[in-house]
């Protein structure tokens, strides 16, 4: 038997020796697939309904805290109208002032309850008037809308194009679309604007913050301001209430159909395929938080548009959500 080292010679075997390149990459089989938890969380909360008996106990508890309050704030303006007479008739004009703003704040809310019902009225009537085909409610509800804007100087061109060519349109769908593309068109793309910042926004804290619940509160926080921005730029100025009650809308509409979830196929337009797979699971929650809130802003735009959307200018999800994330995170080949 030989002693010593014995050496193999490799270079023969160099060419069939397979390749650590060429293994198939491991399956990552322990972490699923990003599922959008923030905004799925953030949605059911805003749409859950609270019960009766839980509405109820919030009434009898702020009606309670009020008569306290109200009590507590009479005493103590008595016993100083009574102790010093002047720093009394001080506290008396405060405690009047902070009345009239809330009875101002009241108003402001009640107007815009009414502002989001015209809007509703509207897109109710447009409707009608299309399903009848009846071309004096066209041209009665297309005044309306023309009045809606009248003050805007974003809308001023497209009123006059309109009163240009509205004379020349014999039918009722032919009237409402002219009106849908002169008057909304630019309507439509401020609101979609809005929309693409706010999933920019929300895919962003999501990728970028780790901290917990963060991305949960930037998605609520985030949708409410798209939310009440949208019906903004339709005319529909909302309060606090109003702005709560319609992201309730919207939002129950979506966890009811289903909607507030997403895969790969919707975000195939910014991955490429399989490309989510490849991406780190923070940056793959990001992407899919923000094409959750890409789709809640299209719900909004079409509960707050004052005509419901045609069929060539309905939006489309996956476009915005294209235009919204495409430059957020860079592609990889």
């Amino acid at each position: 038997m030989a002693k010593g080292p014995v050496l193999f010679d490799l270079e023969e075997d160099a060419a069939t020796r397979p390749s650590v390149s060429d293994a198939p990459p491991v399956p990552d089989v322990g972490a699923p697939a990003p599922q959008g938890q923030a905004m799925q969380i953030a949605a059911r909360l805003a749409a859950r309904k609270p019960s009766k008996l839980l509405r109820l106990f919030w009434w009898l508890l702020t009606t309670l805290i009020g008569a306290l309050v109200s009590i507590a704030a009479w005493n103590f303006v008595m016993g100083l109208l009574a102790s010093y007479p002047l720093l009394g008739m001080v506290m008396t004009v405060l405690i009047g002032a902070v009345l009239l703003v809330l009875v101002l704040l009241c108003l402001r809310e009640l107007a815009a309850f009414s502002r989001l019902a015209r809007l509703d009225g509207l897109h109710h009537d447009v409707g009608e008037a299309l399903a009848q085909n009846d071309l004096k409610s066209a041209r009665a509800v297309t005044d309306r809308l023309v009045g809606l804007y009248q003050g805007r100087e974003d809308t001023r061109w497209g009123r006059d194009r309109l009163a240009e060519l509205r004379g020349d349109q014999l039918d009722a769908q032919a009237l409402l679309a002219l009106t849908e593309a002169e008057l909304l068109g630019p309507l439509d793309i401020a609101a979609s604007r809005e929309v693409e910042a706010a999933a920019r926004q929300v895919a962003t804290v999501t990728a970028l913050v780790p901290l917990a619940l963060a991305d949960v509160v930037a998605a609520m926080t985030s949708n409410l301001r798209m939310i009440r921005r949208v019906a903004e730029v339709y005319g529909g100025r909302s309060g606090f209430f109003g702005s709560w009650r319609l992201t309730r809308v919207v939002l129950s509409h979506l966890v009811a159909t289903g909607a507030v979830a997403v895969g790969d196929d919707m975000l195939e337009p910014i991955l490429g395929g399989t490309m989510l797979a490849k991406l780190s699971r923070r940056f793959g929650e990001g992407l899919v938080n923000g094409a959750l809130t890409a789709r809640v802003g299209v719900a909004a735009m079409e509960v707050c548009r004052p005509m419901p959307f045609s069929a060539a200018r309905r939006p489309k999800v996956r476009s915005i959500i294209k235009r919204a994330l495409s430059g957020l995170f860079s592609k990889t080949s």
